[in-house]
């Protein structure tokens, strides 16, 4: 541990750190553990993904950089952005007969 300039003791507190607050359903497959962080229950995937432990700041830190790290993938990556409405009226024009 660690001491501030006045002599106090600074901890890390792990459980606080690592442990998230306990998950809400949102829907059948969601769960949310933070305000606005939707979650694909992890149940569902331990079958096939070897579940990950993540200090709580790092998944917020994470879901605070979303829209920034999409935005340079589709201005590095992308001809054209589709919408997820786009693609349903395609699937639904070719499942017509």
């Amino acid at each position: 541990m660690s001491a501030e300039p006045d002599g106090r003791r600074i901890g890390y507190r792990y459980a606080e750190q690592h442990q998230p607050p306990d998950p809400v359903r949102a829907s059948d497959v969601a769960v949310t553990t933070f305000e606005h962080v939707f979650e694909v229950d992890s149940r569902l995937m331990e079958r096939w993904v070897l579940q990950q432990q993540f200090p709580n700041w790092d998944s917020l830190r994470i879901m605070n950089s979303r829209h920034d790290h999409l935005a340079w993938m589709h201005r590095h990556f992308a001809d054209r952005v589709v919408t997820g409405s786009e693609l349903l009226a395609e699937v639904e024009r070719e499942d017509r007969p």
